[in-house]
């Protein structure tokens, strides 16, 4: 078998454990006509280097919608970006995390081995040698990456002349449009000013992840960057475009500290017919990480589970509040264990911050346009543990 049909094999198998999981996971869990029905289904899956009889399916989840602007500030209890590859991402750091607290368990207590292992060089964790992560998606990633966006065929907005530009969100995220300076309500620090808070396409934040790894800014106090290796892509796709969009566009970033890097992506396209979804978009996000007993929905029009209205195990605080406890299990940097705010505590991640920094800067030289930031008071909370 030839490259071109290995690397097409490995992608349908990719999308296939994924379909699989999806459908174990709604098979008389959801009625077909509200909750099982999605627009998009993302889910990423772990392989032990390109041996598929070791793949599993590790996290999914579906969503199109992002949370109204009046709805987002309430101290990090509801998930803004309820994109379904922005999910999965989160519903794999929520992995993460679980993988991380298995290494405090003692080896009689689980028969699970962390695929984490202690860095060689000094604290912190780093993947076990030859862990790959693999993402599929059902749709290309709104953003530069998407074909044929109806909010950029006006007069106004030609696509050509904005291709490669990042994007934002549209309020309620059903589409983008692209950054262009000056922009009005956003400041010098590229802090978006006023309302509504500013969400990037999926497009410029899987780009992001590229660079600084899929960790996040606060697990890289504890661990080294852990990238995507590969992404296979569904419906409307374009290799050329998800390749300018990944690949080409990130060719100034250079000079990134170690352990970061420039990672280059497999990308992958479905051969078989992947139809998506017709009709109105529904208005729940579901999310499942591996372990889970089942999927978590979460109403698009709160941010917080349907059920009950209690905040998404996604959200910033619960992840805030488990990175509080790692670190204090862990005892990393034990001059600085003074509880601090969440925004306090993702900048202090300077290795991070200083790669997010190059990322941005080397996409502003090259007149992409200005990566927008949340206002920080956002994150202005403290988690009790």
């Amino acid at each position: 078998m030839n490259e071109d049909l290995r690397n097409q094999f490995f992608a349908e198998s990719i999308f296939h454990l994924v379909r699989e999981k999806y459908s174990e996971l709604t098979d008389g869990c959801f009625s077909t006509s509200s909750q099982a029905r999605h627009k998009v289904l993302a889910g990423i899956v772990m392989t032990r280097g390109f041996d598929l009889r070791s793949a599993q399916v590790v996290s999914l989840a579906t969503g199109t919608k992002c949370l109204d602007s009046d709805n987002v500030s309430d101290h990090g209890g509801t998930l803004s970006d309820c994109h379904a590859e922005v999910v999965s991402r989160r519903a794999l750091v929520r992995f993460l995390y679980a993988q991380l607290e298995l290494l405090l368990r003692e080896p009689a207590d689980s028969e699970e081995q962390s695929i984490f292992v202690p860095n060689k060089g000094g604290g912190g964790f780093r993947l076990q040698d030859g862990v790959l992560f693999h993402m599929y998606v059902s749709s290309s990633p709104c953003g530069d990456a998407r074909l044929n966006c109806p909010y950029e065929t006006t007069a106004a907005y030609p696509s050509r002349r904005f291709h490669c530009h990042l994007r934002v969100k549209v309020d309620g995220g059903e589409g983008t449009l692209p950054i262009t300076a000056p922009m009005a309500n956003v400041n010098r620090t590229g802090v978006a000013q006023g309302k509504p808070p500013v969400t990037m396409s999926c497009t410029d934040k899987m780009a992001k992840w590229s660079v600084v790894g899929l960790q996040g800014a606060l697990l890289s106090h504890l661990v080294e960057p852990v990238y995507l290796h590969s992404l296979t892509v569904g419906t409307l796709n374009h290799t050329g475009h998800l390749g300018r969009a990944m690949a080409r566009r990130l060719a100034p970033v250079k000079n990134l500290l170690f352990p970061y890097r420039r990672q280059q992506l497999l990308l992958g396209c479905l051969n078989s017919s992947e139809v998506r979804p017709t009709g109105k978009a529904p208005n729940v996000s579901m999310n499942w990480s591996c372990g889970d007993g089942g999927l978590e929905e979460i109403s698009t029009s709160t941010g917080r589970r349907k059920d009950s209205g209690t905040p998404s195990q996604l959200c910033k605080r619960s992840m805030f509040a488990r990175w509080q406890r790692l670190q204090q299990q862990f005892q990393f940097n034990a001059a600085d264990t003074t509880p601090g705010t969440y925004s306090a505590s993702k900048m202090a991640a300077g290795h991070y911050q200083r790669a997010m920094q190059q990322f941005t800067s080397a996409l502003q030289g090259g007149g992409l346009g200005s990566w927008l930031r949340k206002p920080p008071e956002l994150g202005h909370f403290n988690v009790s543990v």
